[in-house]
């Protein structure tokens, strides 16, 4: 480890010789000025790890120096040592950003406790992150193999999401590679437990099923209408719930979060088979039956998403709540989400305003066609911080901050997440075999069986028959679904982006949170 580089200004450094030395004894290598000038330039010149400066020097102040240190190195941290406990001087101190601040007279352990929480801290964090993680991996192996239902299923990868984030504290590659295998092992036994339980869910005879697409409208949205407070329903596409993870802090600020749930996303964790799940409130095989003309299979030309407002009318008027005053919007693009922006208040007026925002998918979709976004998103850490740079900046957030002061109710999900893929296996079909990655339907097709959930008879997953003999294949863990014809490039070309169709705990375990104003 190297000797942390302390450089300590006072203009009475000789009464601290025994104080500099008892930290030389702890290590530190201690450089010493006597002004604010000779300070500065010191810094120029010399790596320094921390700076402890008295206040008042003559000459240039202790504040004075901060700002021309800061403005030669902005990352240096500063403790600012001061005899003053005047308010206006902390307050200075703490907007110039101190990095902490002592009061005179100083005793050695003090200082040595500052030194040790600003150069030792990651460190620390890191070691307590890996040991608390290596404790709490026996936990997960055991709830692993512990047979869980739907309900512990959640909950068990919430806490993976949880260890995922923590992780980046620790700056252990080794443990950050058991976190990996631990995670990819829950997706194998998650896998196995949708190939066992998915068709009774949602079969012609489902009996209990865990809230999904098709349920979510009913059971998470609309119990929080209230008369006389606006319900605002905001479906952000495609939103892992690592990925609402790093944006709720952004949320938590305007707003009060009462629930952070998560539900079952449909199969094909595909938009226009999961969104419009949620806003017919039934499942695709009910939809087609009873809007034969609206509904579209993956083969059929036009838009698949076209009719998605049709859908949740008729939805509300079966359940009773035709007469609500409902509003509508979809955005795609900057110029929508800036009319979204101006519009806010006029939505305050209806019962119930549902927003639809495109651009989490729009970005897992990009980010295969372009080289700068597997630059910029390559994997899980670099997604999240995308998506988190996204929101922050975007017309939806803008908008939600002009109605974070009324009184409103607000309920926040997805229609699926996305996986990223790493193992390519082979599917043979004819012609009409769809080209999605994480799924396919297609006749006469040839599968490794081991690789995907088949259905040969798509009813049994919720799902339309598009022809004759259709067989539904849902690709597992991080596998995807190439063509053995110019397999090599496809291969290439689709490694490592993220992808939904199929069956994960990223693309069918996602968010529903329910929000009030502060």
């Amino acid at each position: 480890m190297n000797i942390a580089k302390i450089l300590w200004v006072d203009d009475e450094i000789d009464s601290l010789k025994s104080q500099i030395m008892f930290l030389e004894n702890k290590g530190y290598e201690i450089a010493t000025k006597t002004n604010g000038f000779d300070a500065v330039e010191y810094v120029k010149d010399n790596i320094v790890d921390v700076v402890l400066m008295d206040e008042s020097m003559p000459g240039i102040t202790g504040l004075q120096t901060l700002q021309q240190i800061k403005e030669v190195n902005s990352t240096i941290p500063v403790v600012l040592i001061t005899k003053n406990e005047a308010e206006n001087i902390m307050d200075e101190a703490i907007g110039s950003q101190i990095s902490d601040y002592l009061i005179k007279p100083v005793n050695p352990n003090q200082v040595w406790l500052s030194l040790k929480k600003l150069i030792d801290n990651k460190r620390l964090v890191a070691e307590k992150t890996t040991s608390a993680y290596q404790q709490e991996f026996r936990s997960l192996f055991m709830a692993l193999n512990d047979n869980p239902n739907y309900t512990e299923w959640m909950d068990l990868y919430k806490k993976l999401v949880y260890w995922e984030l923590e992780m980046k504290k620790s700056d252990s590659p080794e443990m950050q590679e058991v976190f990996a295998t631990q995670k990819q092992e829950a997706n194998t036994e998650f896998f196995k437990f949708i190939s066992k339980n998915y068709s009774s869910w949602v079969g012609p005879k489902s009996v209990e099923a865990p809230i999904m697409s098709h349920t979510l409208f009913k059971f998470k949205v609309l119990p929080h209408l209230e008369k006389g407070t606006p319900l605002f329903f905001i479906l952000i596409d495609n939103l892992r719930f690592d990925q609402w993870k790093t944006i709720q802090p952004i949320f938590a600020e305007s707003f009060r979060i009462h629930e952070e749930e998560t539900f079952y996303a449909i199969l094909p964790t595909a938009t226009q088979y999961a969104r419009n799940a949620i806003f017919a409130g039934m499942l695709p095989v009910d939809i087609e039956k009873n809007f034969p003309n609206q509904w579209k299979n993956d083969d059929e030309e036009g838009g698949k998403n076209m009719f998605e407002e049709d859908f949740l009318r008729a939805q509300l008027k079966r359940l009773g709540k035709g007469d609500l005053k409902v509003s509508y919007t979809k955005i795609t693009n900057n110029h929508d989400g800036q009319k979204l922006v101006d519009n806010m208040h006029n939505m305050l007026q209806n019962d119930l305003n549902v927003i639809v925002y495109n651009f989490v998918d729009m970005l897992s979709h990009a980010r295969t066609e372009m080289e700068v976004l597997k630059e910029l998103a390559g994997d899980e850490t670099s997604y999240r911080s995308i998506t988190q740079s996204w929101f922050e900046h975007s017309p939806l957030h803008q908008a939600l901050k002009k109605i974070a002061d009324k009184t409103i109710n607000m309920v926040v999900a997805t229609d699926h997440g996305s996986t990223r893929v790493k193992t390519p296996a082979k599917v043979i079909g004819d012609k009409q075999t769809t080209a999605n990655l994480r799924y396919k339907h297609g006749r006469n097709l040839n599968y490794e069986p081991k690789d995907v959930l088949a259905f040969r008879d798509p009813k049994e997953a919720g799902l339309p028959v598009p022809n004759v003999n259709s067989t539904f294949v849902f690709a597992k863990g991080d596998i995807f679904l190439c063509y053995p014809n110019n397999y090599n490039h496809f291969v290439n070309y689709y490694k490592n982006t993220f992808q939904h169709g199929g069956v994960s705990l990223e693309e069918m375990i996602v968010p529903v949170i329910r929000m009030t104003n502060k």
